[in-house]
């Protein structure tokens, strides 16, 4: 995908306030100068949005799908966001997602939405441990179709594992290697960086730079 069009995505999680920048303790407990909550697109227009980044940013990637899936609870709204943006664009595709506990009236399963079928893209916010992606995978497997891609909103490009035990990759990489396909994402901490240093930022978001900076020396993947 274009640069300008990551930027773009930025700027845009910054003005909904879904991007911010201080002080936030990370579920591997680790204190960010900056913090990605994908659930704060919560009115009509900013899910739109967002749901045209994912969808261009699937068209951009050349990978080839038949269907979206989207991991309960964040993924549901997303995945089916990003169904219908991609109609918008020319491209009609089914959608499914999971409940967490499965239904035993009516339709029954864990799955609604369309029946999982071909090559199936997994369509998220984040990857922290990769738990979801890992049982989104073997749902997808188990109804006899192939997951064959990741989509997120930000690669946080973080080494997972403890400070004293880093590992060599990140989570979005360990997944890529763990499930052998491809984890795209519609920006990156590079891209967020790159933001902080123009002038667009402004003064008040410039100052984090340094601190995010650090931030990647110390806990980024290349």
């Amino acid at each position: 995908m274009a640069s300008n069009l990551r930027q773009e995505f930025i700027h845009f999680a910054v003005d909904a306030g879904v991007l911010k920048f201080g002080s936030f303790v990370t579920k591997a407990g680790r204190t960010s100068p900056y913090f990605f909550n994908a659930g704060l697109f919560n009115d009509g227009a900013n899910l739109g949005r967002i749901a045209d980044f994912y969808a261009q940013t699937l068209i951009d990637s050349g990978i080839e799908f038949d269907m979206l899936f989207g991991p309960a609870y964040k993924g549901i709204t997303l995945a089916s966001a990003t169904a219908v943006a991609l109609a918008r664009k020319g491209r009609n595709v089914p959608f499914a997602y999971n409940r967490k506990e499965a239904k035993d009236h009516g339709e029954g399963g864990s799955i609604v939405g369309a029946k999982l079928a071909g090559k199936v893209v997994i369509i998220d916010d984040v990857i922290s441990a990769g738990t979801s992606v890992r049982e989104s995978v073997e749902m997808i497997r188990a109804a006899g179709a192939t997951p064959c891609a990741v989509l997120i909103a930000l690669d946080r490009m973080e080494r997972s594992g403890k400070d004293d035990a880093l590992s060599a990759h990140s989570a979005a990489q360990e997944v890529g290697l763990a499930y052998d396909m491809p984890v795209a994402a519609i920006a990156n901490l590079n891209d967020l960086f790159d933001y902080l240093s123009v002038a667009e930022a402004g003064e008040q978001l410039s100052q984090y730079k340094d601190a995010v900076e650090q931030y990647r020396q110390r806990y980024g993947a290349v």
